[in-house]
C-alpha cells in the first residue's frame, strides 16, 4: 500500500494491482522488435505531437502505463500541464491545440477506435491537409504503434507510477 503525506493529509492509497505477465521478458525479441518499430514510427513526427497521440490513444485504450509513461515524458519535454489535462476533452477544449495537431488528435481516436468503423474520409481529408504524405504515414505508423504498446500493457497490466523520463526498456 502506498502512502502520500503532504503538510496537512495523510492518505493510504489501494495496492497495486500485479503485474500478470512480463511479456518483454518472455517474449524479448517481440520486444526488441517494438522499440525497433518505435523508432522507426517517431522518425520526422514533431516530438510535441507525438507524445499527445501517444496520451490520447492511451487514455482511449484505458492503458495506465502508457498514460503516465507518455505524460510525464511530455512534462520533461516542456509540455504543459493544462495541454495533457485537456487531453482527454479535447473536443470541447480545441483552443489549446493547433489545427495540425487536432486534426492529429482526431485520426488518433479514428485509427484507435475502429469498432466505430472504417476511419471516416472526412477525417482522413482534414489531417491530409495539414501533413504531407510521408509525415502522415509517419503519424499513421505512430497510432499503430501506441495501440500494440497499449494492448500489451492493458492484457499483462503493467503497474503505472514507477516510470520517470528517460527510463525507457
Amino acid at each position: 500500500m502506498t502512502t502520500h503525506t503532504d503538510d496537512t493529509t495523510t492518505a493510504e492509497y489501494a495496492s497495486e494491482l500485479p503485474v500478470r505477465l512480463e511479456w518483454a521478458k518472455h517474449a524479448p525479441e517481440v520486444y526488441k522488435a517494438m522499440i525497433r518499430l518505435d523508432t522507426a514510427a517517431r522518425r520526422g513526427v514533431d516530438p510535441t505531437l507525438y507524445e499527445l497521440v501517444k496520451i490520447r490513444a492511451s487514455q482511449i485504450n484505458r492503458c495506465a502505463l502508457c498514460v503516465d509513461m507518455h505524460s510525464k515524458d511530455a512534462l520533461a519535454a516542456g509540455e504543459s500541464v493544462e495541454r495533457i489535462i485537456q487531453l482527454s476533452a479535447w473536443e470541447e477544449s480545441r483552443h489549446f491545440y493547433t489545427e495540425k495537431e487536432l486534426a492529429a488528435l482526431e485520426l488518433t481516436e479514428a485509427v484507435t477506435v475502429l469498432t466505430d468503423g472504417f476511419v471516416p474520409d472526412d477525417v482522413y481529408e482534414r489531417v491530409a491537409k495539414h501533413f504531407a504524405e510521408p509525415e502522415l504515414a509517419q503519424l499513421i505508423a505512430v497510432i499503430t504503434v501506441i495501440n500494440a504498446w497499449n494492448r500489451f500493457g492493458v492484457t499483462c497490466r503493467m503497474t503505472p507510477g514507477h516510470y520517470r523520463p528517460g527510463q525507457h526498456g
